[in-house]
C-alpha cells in the first residue's frame, strides 16, 4: 500500500519523496526522472544561471517539475526567478535567506512555494510569508546548512507550524528507514540530495558518483573552505558539508590564512582537473554510508518507498513481547 500524506495529496504524487535542487546536479533529466517515478523533481537553479536553468527545463520536456534557487543570490537577480515562474513549475523552492519577495512573486504567478529552514525562527518567517511547504533541514545533509540536527529540529518544526502546514525532512536521509523515521517525527515526506547525486540521471561525472558510493559519513565535515576557494560569498552562518580531501585538510583550521591567500589558492583550485577530488569539492552528506551503488532515480524512489512501507507496517515487530 502506497504511503499517502498531505504532501502526496496536495501535489498529486505517488510517493512522499522530493529531489533537492542541487546546483548544477539536479538538471532536467534527473528532475523529470524523479517526477516520472512518482516523486517531485526539482531543478537546481542554484545561484541563478539563466541559460542553465532554461536548458534544464527543456531537458525535463513535458514532465512536471519544480525549480529551486539559493535565496540570497536570487534576491540579486529577480529576473531569473520571474523567467522560471513563467515556465509554470510545480513549485518554487527557496533556501538560505530572506525569501518574502520571492514567495510573493510565486504567489502572484499561482505557483506553490517551498521554503527550506534550519532554525525555528526561520520556520516562523516562512509561515508569516504564507508558504505551502516548510523543509526542515538538519546539519547532517550535504551542501550548505547550519548546525541543528534533524532528530530534534523536525518535531519542533511540526509543533511550531501546526498540523495544517506540509513539512518535509532533509538531512541524512537516503533509504526507507529515513523516510519512515521522518514520518514518525512529524514529516509529510522527505527531500533527498546526496542519494540522488549518486543516480544515473544526475548531472555530474561518474568519478564523483563513484566517490560518493565509496565515501564514509565520518569523513564528511562542515566547512567554509570551498566557499573561499570558489569565490562564492556565502553568508557567514552557513557552512557546507563536504567530503574531506587534501585541500580541505590544509585550510579547514586556517580559514583566515586562506582568505589572505585567496587569490593564489583560488587560481590553483580553478586550474585543477574537475575530477581531481583530492583538490575539488565533493559535496555530500553523512548519509553516504547508506549509499551502496549508483542507481536510477526510479529505483531509488521505488525501493525507498517500499522499504518505508514495510517498516511502518511491521513497526511493532521490533518491540520485545509484541
Amino acid at each position: 500500500m502506497a504511503i499517502k500524506t498531505a504532501f502526496t495529496e496536495r501535489f498529486g504524487l505517488q510517493h512522499p519523496i522530493m529531489l533537492a535542487p542541487m546546483d548544477k546536479v539536479a538538471g532536467g533529466r534527473l528532475a523529470a526522472a524523479v517526477s516520472a517515478a512518482g516523486g517531485m523533481g526539482i531543478i537546481g537553479g542554484g545561484y541563478g544561471d539563466a541559460d542553465w536553468v532554461e536548458q534544464a527545463f527543456q531537458e525535463a520536456g513535458n514532465q512536471s517539475v519544480g525549480v529551486g534557487f539559493i535565496t540570497w543570490s536570487a534576491n540579486r537577480n529577480l529576473a531569473i526567478v520571474k523567467r522560471a515562474l513563467a515556465r509554470n513549475p510545480v513549485a518554487l523552492m527557496v533556501s538560505f535567506g530572506d525569501a518574502e519577495e520571492l514567495v510573493a512573486m510565486a504567489k502572484d504567478a499561482g505557483v506553490p512555494t517551498i521554503w527550506q529552514i534550519q532554525r525555528l525562527s526561520q520556520a516562523e518567517q516562512a509561515m508569516n510569508a504564507g508558504v505551502d511547504v516548510v523543509v526542515a533541514q538538519g546539519q547532517e545533509g550535504g551542501g550548505h546548512g547550519m548546525d541543528r540536527g534533524l532528530m530534534s529540529l523536525l518535531p519542533a518544526v511540526r509543533d511550531l507550524v501546526g498540523s495544517q502546514t506540509i513539512v518535509l525532512a532533509a538531512g541524512g536521509i537516503a533509504d526507507g528507514r529515513g523516510l519512515a523515521a521522518s514520518l514518525m517525527l512529524g514529516a509529510d515526506g522527505v527531500m533527498l540530495g546526496t542519494r540522488f547525486w549518486a543516480s544515473i540521471e544526475a548531472q555530474g561525472s561518474d568519478v564523483a558518483k563513484t566517490a560518493i558510493v565509496d565515501a564514509k559519513g565520518d569523513n564528511t565535515v562542515r566547512s567554509k573552505v570551498f566557499d573561499v576557494l570558489r569565490g562564492v560569498d556565502w553568508p557567514w552562518h552557513y557552512t557546507g558539508r563536504v567530503v574531506r580531501n587534501a585541500v580541505l585538510d590544509k585550510w579547514h583550521e586556517s580559514i583566515e590564512d586562506l582568505k589572505k591567500n585567496a587569490k593564489t589558492a583560488k587560481a590553483a583550485y580553478d586550474a585543477s582537473d574537475a575530477d581531481d577530488l583530492s583538490t575539488r569539492v565533493l559535496i555530500a552528506g553523512e548519509a553516504v554510508d547508506l549509499i551502496k551503488s549508483v542507481k536510477s532515480a526510479e529505483s531509488i524512489v521505488q525501493e525507498m518507498s517500499l522499504e518505508a512501507e514495510a517498516l511502518i507496517g511491521s513497526a511493532s515487530a521490533h518491540l520485545i513481547g509484541r
